[in-house]
């Protein structure tokens, strides 16, 4: 059986990053690869109540954080650790570096809290912290994402934040990323669409192989 791979979709609103994971579950489903898309917060019928408060239901970033944390312990239990374990390939559209990027760099709430939080939630039971094997990073000007979201549809009550809020999210994940450099890949999200999936595709080859086995 082939060892899991835990792949992760990063970027703020409007970079574009959800339309490329079908793109490259079907590439790895052309490989002989299980694939297993999912999202955060999200991805469990509990994880998707809360995302639905998160969303949309006025709270301080305290609460904010706390069912962030909650939606993904629910999710890592339920749904991705069990398909890791089956040597399945997770997608996952965000993980943890958002929250560090938007509650911790959006919404200025302590990072020591939030690195305390995530040691705990995602804790293996095996003496480390579960992290994705890999990162795609849609870095896009806050601008940019702006002019894409106007009047796609109604915002949410983080994509109704101003471009000044996004400024500081875009600098959370440059945070994350060089404190990880060998897990995350910058990809250019303001290129056009086929030059973006080019950009997934020979990332993933370069970092798994052409047959998208694990490193």
């Amino acid at each position: 059986m082939q060892d899991g791979l835990f792949i992760s979709f990063e970027g703020i609103d409007g970079a574009g990053k959800s339309s490329h994971i079908d793109g490259l579950a079907e590439a790895l489903r052309a490989q002989g690869r299980a694939v297993l898309l999912t999202r955060e917060p999200g991805g469990t019928p509990l994880a998707e109540k809360l995302r639905t408060l998160l969303l949309h239901d006025a709270m301080d970033p305290l609460t904010e954080s706390l069912l962030v944390f909650a939606a993904r312990r629910d999710h890592l239990q339920q749904v991705i650790e069990p398909a890791l374990a089956r040597g399945e390939v997770v997608l996952c559209d965000r993980f943890t570096d958002a929250t560090f990027a938007y509650q911790g760099a959006g919404r200025g709430f302590d990072l020591r809290l939030l690195a305390a939080l995530e040691a705990w939630v995602q804790d293996t039971g095996e003496g480390r912290v579960r992290q994705p094997d890999l990162t795609f990073w849609f870095d896009l000007p806050p601008e940019v994402a702006a002019q894409r979201l106007a009047g796609s549809r109604a915002p949410d009550r983080f994509e109704a934040q101003p471009e000044a809020f996004f400024r500081r999210v875009a600098s959370g994940y440059a945070a994350r990323a060089a404190a990880a450099p060998a897990r995350f890949v910058r990809i250019d999200a303001n290129l056009p669409r086929p030059a973006v999936a080019q950009q997934v595709q020979a990332a993933m080859a370069r970092r798994t192989g052409p047959a998208g086995g694990a490193p």
